[in-house]
């Protein structure tokens, strides 16, 4: 296995270049694939469909009820989302399809992020059988974004079909009733519009829930219209047709404020769907979601993994799209929870870091929200500081607002060395750390004049107003907090880290696009007399004042291992200082989590220990992977098995640094493994085939003309030839890394010398068979 100590470019040469193609395309949301298609699959044009292979065979399946959101199917567009399994208390009489939508919530921020700007429970429909359920057979197809199969009863059968239509924002859901069915019928249950945290948490003083919803019929579609309290409304219309045996429900979910528009627009979505037969619906949704795979390509021998990959993309695109809220913490669906909103500690980073290699930027909410919403940043931020500064709570709303701050209601900015509120600054400039990876996969030059620069210097600039030199020289920072240990310390290594990365990338940015910035001195002064990062005998510790002492979950003292790469074991000191502080880290049991796992995973495959970074993948879908796939802790999270989908990547190509590195960190049982259409840093997209544990080719185009440099992973002398097959200039700089000099558009093919492999893109065999998720018979 390669070192990752090869020799990586400066750090300017990193950052530079940029793309007119990939801006055009992200700006108008065009699926970036498309522009150069031809090129890419030149000598790689599968044989049959691998896309279609591999989805069906990660098809979620369902021979038993599910009884909770964690075991049942979930459809989704971003926006409204319907999670389906057994009505509580009723499992053989009715069956929920959960109604929930992405922009409800509610709009009185005097209580906070958590309670008056949370998102609000909106409803489920029931399918009531005539008789009591028997059994079910399910299939939720991931090649059409659609649930299929057959409910039995005790008096017959109901063939059902449903989907949330991707460009509609429609569920549709069609039965087909055998004779003692055809009396089945569907209940519309409104919730009750009030925050789920008021489960979990006391309420604050003078919060009261929202009145009833009104249902009333509309000239045959009915709606239930959900006042609120602080004006606006959101509502849940729907009608059902009937074509012969057939009968087919659709139903539309609007929200607005403070206008009461919502009521039209949803009767409107409604009128004009449900004219239009099931069928003739799916067809644009199925090739929007049929184009959306086939923009990246991944398999592995390892059957249950490779399956719970490409479900991670389908809940992905379920979840998010980049126009819609950025995800909160359970995407658009709404379970009971105590996290009823957006979360920036960890959970909107996760989430969202899995669209930089699977090739689907178009689902990037992240850069579009803070670029959006940059003023209520300033205001969130303490008020002697709102003017320079900018910064993210730990919780808010779609446009970034937190509202009141407290422990109950919503946790605030904080001010470095007070407390309260908790000091928890660095939230904003890791969030930040995403906006930086979208610029680097596509080389987009305006996500970093216009949306990462403006912003990182505003928000290391509220650092800068309390770093201090201390008697040793040092800069030193007061006393802030690291999500979530638990208490302040001085020279926090989550805030000194984050602090780091974020003056170096200042730096590299200001020079790349020509500006010479005052602040510029400031930050050199920063990375050369900034205190260093505290540690002790176990590795890093939570802060200068707190070691690492306990059980937690969470990786905050360890972002400049991952996901930062400014600590990657370049020396066997520095290297050791990461296998110590990882040790120790997931050596406490008690608080573990599944994204410890996760995240120890990725630190391990960045030390090219494959073995270990499966190991912990594996005590993740032990231990806390459900059923269909979700996750919970406390109740319904998903960054965990989204952020589980970015190790797999980590272990199969790394880019920080400047250099592809292609199959870093594979263990051996994974001997046969094809990745196509992968997106690197520097905008490359990668093909590469290993085969009987070597790498046989790997293929690498340029969208940007960026610097390429590849460690290809193949021993021994290699051929590069161009996409006409002629050889193709490159350097060899040792420890199997090479530079080639690839132009916007050009592409390079790297075999063994001599070698002349086959290049069609094809599933591997899996090593042994595995159970399907879902529920299938046991």
């Amino acid at each position: 296995m390669s070192s990752p100590s090869a020799p990586d470019p400066s750090r300017r040469t990193v950052l530079a270049t940029g793309s007119a193609l990939g801006g055009t395309l992200l700006a108008s949301g065009l699926p970036l694939q498309q522009a150069t298609a031809a090129d890419r699959t030149e000598g790689t044009r599968p044989a049959g469909d691998p896309w279609r292979t591999v989805l069906d065979d990660a098809d979620l399946v369902w021979q038993r009820m599910p009884t909770a959101w964690y075991e049942g199917p979930f459809l989704g567009n971003g926006l409204l989302g319907s999670g389906i399994y057994a009505e509580p208390g009723a499992a053989s009489t009715a069956v929920r399809f959960n109604i929930q939508h992405s922009e409800v919530q509610d709009h009185r921020p005097e209580f906070g992020s958590l309670f008056g700007l949370a998102r609000l429970p909106i409803g489920y429909f029931t399918l009531e059988p005539v008789g009591a359920i028997t059994g079910l057979d399910w299939r939720l197809s991931l090649h059409d974004a659609e649930l299929t199969g057959t409910l039995t009863t005790d008096k017959g059968t109901l063939a059902l079909r449903a989907l949330i239509h991707n460009d509609r924002s429609v569920l549709a859901v069609e039965v087909t009733a055998s004779e003692g069915e055809r009396g089945f019928r569907w209940v519309f249950h409104p919730a009750d519009a009030i925050s789920p945290r008021a489960a979990f948490k006391p309420l604050p003083d003078g919060y009261q829930g929202n009145p009833p919803a009104q249902v009333a019929d509309h000239d045959g579609i009915t709606a239930a219209v959900q006042p609120l309290l602080a004006g606006g409304q959101h509502v849940t219309a729907w009608r059902e047709r009937a074509r012969g045996r057939t009968r087919t429900l659709y139903a539309h979910v609007a929200h607005s404020h403070p206008g009461t528009t919502a009521l039209g627009r949803a009767l409107k979505a409604v009128r004009r769907t449900e004219q239009l037969p099931y069928s003739a619906l799916a067809v644009d949704h199925r090739a929007w979601w049929h184009a959306y795979y086939r923009k990246s390509f991944l398999s592995l021998p390892d059957a249950r993994i490779q399956r719970f990959y490409w479900i991670q993309l389908y809940k992905t695109a379920s979840a998010a799209r980049r126009d819609a809220p950025v995800m909160a913490t359970s995407g658009p669906w709404l379970e009971p929870t105590p996290w009823p909103n957006t979360w920036w500690n960890l959970n909107a980073q996760l989430e969202y870091w899995l669209i930089h290699g699977s090739n689907h930027l178009e689902l990037d909410a992240i850069t579009r929200a803070l670029s959006e919403f940059r003023d209520n940043l300033a205001q969130e931020t303490p008020t002697p500081y709102r003017a320079d500064s900018l910064g993210i709570p730990r919780t808010t709303d779609p446009q970034l607002v937190n509202g009141a701050a407290s422990s109950l209601m919503g946790y605030g900015v904080g001010v470095p060395g007070q407390d309260p509120p908790t000091p928890e600054v660095g939230n904003l400039t890791w969030a930040l750390h995403n906006v930086w990876l979208s610029y680097r996969h596509t080389m987009d030059r305006s996500i970093l004049q216009d949306v990462l620069f403006p912003l990182l210097r505003k928000a290391i600039n509220y650092y800068l107003h309390f770093l201090e030199p201390g008697p040793d020289g040092k800069l030193h920072l007061p006393a802030t907090f690291s999500p979530e240990y638990g208490g302040d310390s001085r020279d926090c290594n989550y805030d000194l880290m984050l602090l780091t990365w974020g003056c170096r990338t200042l730096l590299d940015t200001a020079e790349l696009l020509g500006v010479d910035d005052p602040l510029a001195p400031r930050w050199r002064e920063v990375l050369a007399k900034r205190a260093p990062y505290p540690t002790d005998d176990n590795g890093f510790m939570i802060g200068a004042d707190i070691p690492f002492a306990k059980s937690h979950r969470h990786y905050s003292h360890l972002l400049a291992v991952y996901p930062l790469y400014e600590v990657t074991g370049r020396t066997s000191d520095e290297r050791a200082l990461i296998e110590r502080s990882l040790a120790h880290w997931v050596g406490f049991e008690g608080a573990l989590q599944g994204y410890t796992f996760t995240g120890a995973a990725s630190m391990s495959a960045l030390l090219g220990k494959g073995e270990d970074a499966l190991g912990y993948l594996g005590e993740l879908m032990t231990r806390f992977i459900q059923p269909n796939t979700m996750y919970k802790e406390s109740g319904p999270v998903i960054e965990t098995p989204l952020s589980a989908a970015q190790s797999l990547h980590d272990m199969v190509c790394q880019s920080w640094g400047g250099v592809i590195r292609v199959f870093p960190a594979l263990p051996a049982a994974w001997a046969d493994l094809v990745v196509h259409d992968f997106r690197t840093q520097g905008a490359f997209l990668l093909g590469a085939r290993r085969e009987n544990g070597s790498t046989r080719w790997v293929r690498l185009v340029s969208e940007a003309g960026a610097p390429c440099v590849v460690r290809h992973g193949i021993a021994g002398p290699v051929d590069v030839r161009d996409g006409q097959g002629r050889p193709l200039r490159h350097v060899d700089l040792g420890d199997g890394a090479i530079q080639i000099p690839l132009r916007k558009g050009e592409s390079a093919l790297i075999t063994a010398k001599g070698d002349r492999p086959d290049l069609t893109v094809a599933p591997v065999r899996p090593n042994e068979e595995a159970p399907r998720w879902g529920l299938p018979r046991v």
